[in-house]
Parts: structure tokens; sequence; C-alpha cells
């Protein structure tokens, strides 16, 4: 099966939070070989586990990476993320540098980009969004 999501911060902080929660049932619905993270993600979710100084969380963050595919930010993100920026900076609704960087990997990717932060990803152009937390089944 090839990539489909790519699995954003607040996603796999819920993850890390609740093990059997929504987010692991959507993994099992779509299949674990469809999902992946960034580079991006992953370095924030150590910051955090770092910040915490919580070696609990430490050990659980390494776990949920261990067991995820993590993609590189490559070529042709540049690309998605000078269109993304430009766009967004012409509208006066600019947007972070690392969710700019993750919405551009997802872009380039054609990867749908799982996030609770809908509204912020959403003013992405083209760039698919969904929300598993507020995911209710079909």
């Amino acid at each position: 099966m090839a990539l489909r999501y790519l699995l954003n911060t607040n996603i796999l902080s819920d993850l890390i939070r609740h093990p059997q929660g929504p987010v692991a049932e959507r993994i099992a619905a779509v299949g674990e070989s469809t999902v992946c993270t960034s580079v991006i993600v992953a370095a924030e979710l150590r910051f955090g586990a770092a910040k915490s100084r919580s070696q609990k969380l430490s050990e659980r963050v390494d776990l949920v990476l261990s067991a995820l595919e993590i993609l590189p930010v490559d070529l042709p993100a540049d690309r998605s993320y000078a269109e993304i920026r430009w766009q967004l900076t012409r509208e006066g609704t600019p947007m972070g540098p690392n969710d700019l960087l993750i919405a551009a990997q997802a872009l380039a990717l054609d990867l749908t980009l799982v996030t609770a932060n809908t509204g912020e990803f959403g003013r992405v152009p083209e760039l698919q969004v969904e929300n598993w937390l507020a995911y209710s089944g079909s």
C-alpha cells in the first residue's frame, strides 16, 4: 500500500496520550502502511518530550515514532513551500515556519495532512486535510 496520510504533531500527541484512542482506531482502519509523519513533526514531538523532562514521555515518543515512516523534507517541497508562502503572504494570513514546511511536504507528496488544526491548514489551497480527532465513523 502506498503512503496516503501525513500525521501532524497534535494527532501524534493524542496517540501518545491515548494509545487506544481515536487516532489508533483510524490507523487500524486505513492500514499502518498508509500513514507516515514528517521529520519536522518528529522534531516537535522530541522537543516537547525534552522540555517536559519526562523520561516516560520520551519513551512513549520513541515508541510511536519507531512505528512510523518518518519522511525527510525533500524536493519538490521547496516549490510547494514557495507557492504556499507567497499566497498566504499576499492574503495577509502567514503561517508558522514549521506548519508551512509540513503543509508543503504533504502537498508536494500528494498526502492528506491529518491534523486537529484544520483552520490553519485549511487555508492552504489544494491541501487535503482531515481531523481524525473529530472522526465519527461512517
